[in-house]
């Protein structure tokens, strides 16, 4: 018998909010977290704006000696789940450690970390560099940290899917509880790479918006749009077995219903241009969850801003919704956050239950210019209120790789 999956506990620190309610606050008024970059001087750089983090200072969270030894990704996660573990009031003295589990993602991992220490090596030779490289740079760091602190020993591992790598992540750490193997589990993901080799890397195989205006360069959807904009920051969300949650007198924040992942088996960055592969991971998110199409009330689209991805997304989800797609709400946050790599769609999870807790779809913001092969029912600029129980959110991932979650309204 599959067992029901609810969320007792959200973290997160974004472009747009250091906690879950600023984030989301910001989100439903459509603010734009968009700004020129801060962190390195962009003279010589094409790309001039980012989604950087605001009025963060991680020694607000943790002591500099500490913060010295983690790469950033791994504080963001860190910072992220505390808020999540403090939320769902989790007290670990009376829960068997080796039923609950980590599953924190990332895409790239410390890319800053390995662009500093690679400096120092040419620098003063490669025997000199920090001797906590390699654990801070390493992709997995942000889980193990995470178990660490909160003592979770059961299975502890990390999805790396490009872009859909915390939608795979919160999808894996589901199945793990609902099919009997953990009660309780850490989830999601965190991304740093806004950095002169990440920016750069990006730049060169023309992916990034080279647009200088912040209000203009995540414009998902919009017939002139020309490419997404780096984001940094992290999501977690925690997860537990409906009964496990309820005996504890658990606040349930929503509830995780389905999950589908697909592979498009094609190109190295492109989708499918049909939609096909990300098609098939949203029917197969419906069907698991025993939902059907006409149910959703809202989608948290990949939307990334580049040409390719939202004219294939599209005719993904006319593809999987068929005749009741109009009946849709559809947005793209990333027009807010830009684009978090393996952290966006943890980040998208969270306001997804946020939107249907509150009944209401944020915004696509700078929508100025439709196009025609985007044309679903896109929320525009403007929040609007929405009816229904059922929500899903979508990642894209290089590799072609596709994640698809439904979730339910807390009742």
């Amino acid at each position: 018998m599959k067992r029901r999956v609810v969320i007792t506990g959200m973290g997160a620190v974004s472009p747009i909010g250091n906690t879950v309610k600023e984030m989301w606050e910001n989100a439903r008024a459509g603010v734009c977290g968009i700004d020129y970059i801060k962190s390195f001087d962009t003279t010589d750089h094409k790309v001039k704006v980012a989604g950087e983090l605001k009025d963060f200072d991680i020694t607000d969270y943790m002591d500099k000696m500490a913060a010295r030894r983690t790469a950033r990704f791994t504080q963001l996660a860190l910072v992220a789940a505390r808020e999540a573990v403090s939320q769902a009031k989790l007290d670990m003295t009376r829960e068997d450690a080796a039923r609950c589990g980590v599953n924190i993602s990332s895409g790239i991992g410390g890319l800053p970390t390995i662009e500093e220490e690679h400096y120092k090596g040419i620098k003063r030779g490669f025997d000199k560099v920090s001797p906590l490289f390699v654990p801070m740079a390493i992709t997995n760091m942000a889980a193990g940290m995470a178990a660490i602190e909160f003592g979770f020993r059961g299975s502890c591992t990390c999805v790396v899917t490009a872009c859909a790598s915390g939608t795979n992540a919160i999808g894996e750490a589901f199945r793990q509880i609902r099919d009997g193997y953990a009660d309780v589990f850490l989830t999601g993901g965190s991304e740093s790479c806004i950095s002169e080799l990440g920016i750069g890397g990006f730049t060169s195989m023309k992916a990034l918006s080279e647009s200088c205006d912040p209000a203009r360069a995540s414009i998902p959807f919009d017939k002139e749009r020309n490419g997404f904009v780096m984001g940094e920051g992290a999501g977690v969300l925690l997860l537990e077995e409906y009964e496990h949650a309820v005996s504890r007198g658990a606040e349930i924040l929503g509830e995780i219903v389905g999950y589908g992942a697909s592979c498009d088996a094609n190109h190295m960055t492109a989708p499918l241009e049909d939609g096909s592969g990300a098609a098939a991971c949203m029917k197969a998110a419906l069907e698991d969850g025993d939902v059907l199409a006409d149910q959703i009330a809202y989608i948290n689209a990949h939307g990334t801003s580049t040409p390719m991805n939202d004219k294939c997304e599209t005719r993904a989800v006319k593809s999987a919704f068929g005749d009741v797609v109009s009946a849709l709400l559809m947005s793209s946050t990333k027009s807010m956050t830009g684009h978090l790599l393996g952290a966006s769609g943890a980040v998208e999870a969270i306001l997804t239950v946020c939107a249907l807790k509150e009944q209401f779809a944020p915004p696509t913001i700078g929508y100025q210019n439709p196009d025609p092969d985007c044309d679903l029912d896109i929320v525009a600029n403007a929040g609007k209120a929405m009816t229904g129980d059922y929500a899903m959110s979508n990642s894209l991932g290089f590799g072609g790789h596709n994640g698809s979650i439904v979730f339910r309204r807390a009742k």
